[in-house]
Formats: structure tokens, sequence, C-alpha cells
């Protein structure tokens, strides 16, 4: 096992982020997202939010090899970045438009997942 500092890293810092914007969704921004009626909204970015994270960083720790490892990770990183992200934006300005981006995150999540499944693992 070789993990990877530079993924555990920002593995951690998105897990970070995710603690403390489902905090602030929930304390800071309960009124603006009460008025935008998105409250599940936040709930759902920050819930897919705080799942990847911890995905990220058990890929990070359990390395493997070949190149799908590694993709699985970036693809991951950049699903939970358009995912969440669109879905923040949308939940905090009542632009419904961004909706429309969120699928695009959602098919990186999913792809990561794949990449997960078909990656060579360490052997024990």
């Amino acid at each position: 096992m070789n993990p990877n500092s530079q993924q555990i890293r920002l593995a951690a810092l998105l897990g970070f982020l995710g603690v403390g914007l489902g905090a602030f969704g929930a304390h800071g921004l309960a009124e603006v997202l009460k008025s935008h009626d998105t409250v599940e909204i936040w709930k759902t970015a920050s819930h897919y939010h705080l799942v990847h994270a911890v995905m990220l960083l058990l890929l990070a720790f359990v390395g493997g090899t070949g190149s799908a490892g590694r993709y699985a990770w970036w693809t991951m990183l950049g699903g939970v970045l358009i995912f969440s992200g669109t879905l923040y934006l949308l939940a905090v300005s009542g632009i419904r438009w961004l909706g429309a981006i969120t699928p695009i995150g959602g098919l990186l999540l999913m792809i990561g997942w794949l990449l997960t499944a078909v990656r060579r693992w360490p052997r024990a």
C-alpha cells in the first residue's frame, strides 16, 4: 500500500468543507434556504459531498495499480465539485437552471464508481 499524500490532503479538505457547508446550511443559511425552498437541495449536496469525500480518502489509501484507479479518484473529485457545487449554488441563489448542469456531476460520480469496480486492487 502506497498512499498518495496529495490525494489524502485533498480528500480531507473536501471532508472538512463538507462538514462546514452542511453545518452552515443548517444554521447560517437556514432562512435563505427556506426562502428559496431549497433546504432539501442543500442537504442532498452536503450528503453526496461527504459520502464521496470519504470514498476519495479510502481510494487514496488503498492505492491499486493501473490508470482506472487514478481516473476513478479524479473523476469522483470532479463529480463532487460539479454535482454538489451546482446544488449548493442553486440552493443559495434560487437560480434553477444550475440544476441542468448537476447531472454532469452525477454522471462523473457514477463513472468514478465504475472505474473503482474495474481497477486492479493490490493483493492482501
